[in-house]
């Protein structure tokens, strides 16, 4: 009886070690995951994305990701660089790449405004962050918010409010820059003390 105990267990381990295919061990893939010679994966998977101008934010991006698109952002239209908090409150000017068979890995940007606002002409706005070289770029008209960046988080920056009024300026975004100090088109450098003097959007320079 003893013998019998002993030997049962070895063929159970024996039974278990032979279940692989071939009589070898599974290595847990399931049968025919491994893709074959030739075959689309994911990653050259491709979808048709729609014009989508013209249309509410949230609608845009969930009918974007219906066709496979999974990267998808969004930026300010005006160049004012506020964040789109709630999509629905945003409206699609322009989307990038534009309507069109895309690989589903690309990334759809939607330039947008708000839906009280209107979408400005092509190129009209310059939505990128300015590149500071050495001289000071002419920045009259852009977005304090917008252009902030460009000077690095341990800029030392003085923002005044051009009217005299000496207001303080809490959401950067609805405020435009006037002027700058050092001027547009004098020397300049990286983390030389800047003044920008500014006024509300719907304001005009002094």
């Amino acid at each position: 009886m003893l013998l019998a105990v002993v030997a049962l267990p070895a063929a159970a381990a024996l039974a278990l070690t032979g279940c692989g295919p071939s009589g070898g061990v599974s290595s847990g893939r399931a049968g025919g995951s491994t893709p074959k010679p030739g075959s689309v994966t994911s990653a050259d998977a491709t979808g048709t994305l729609p014009n989508l101008v013209g249309k509410g934010l949230q609608f845009a991006q969930d009918t974007a990701q219906a066709a496979g698109f999974t990267t998808l952002t969004s930026h300010d239209a005006l160049g004012r660089g506020r964040h789109q908090i709630l999509d629905r409150d945003w409206q699609v000017c322009d989307q990038s790449p534009a309507a069109g068979t895309h690989p589903v890995s690309t990334k759809v940007d939607f330039g947008v405004v708000k839906l009280e606002e209107s979408c400005p002409a092509p190129g009209a706005v310059d939505t990128a962050v300015p590149s500071i070289g050495t001289t000071m770029p002419n920045l009259a008209g852009r977005s304090l918010n917008a252009v902030r960046p460009a000077f690095g988080t341990n800029a030392s920056v003085t923002v005044h409010d051009a009217t005299g009024a000496n207001r303080v300026v809490v959401v950067a975004s609805n405020w435009k820059i006037c002027s700058t100090s050092p001027a547009a088109g004098k020397p300049y450098s990286l983390g030389t003390p800047v003044t920008f003097n500014v006024v509300k959007f719907e304001e005009s320079c002094p």
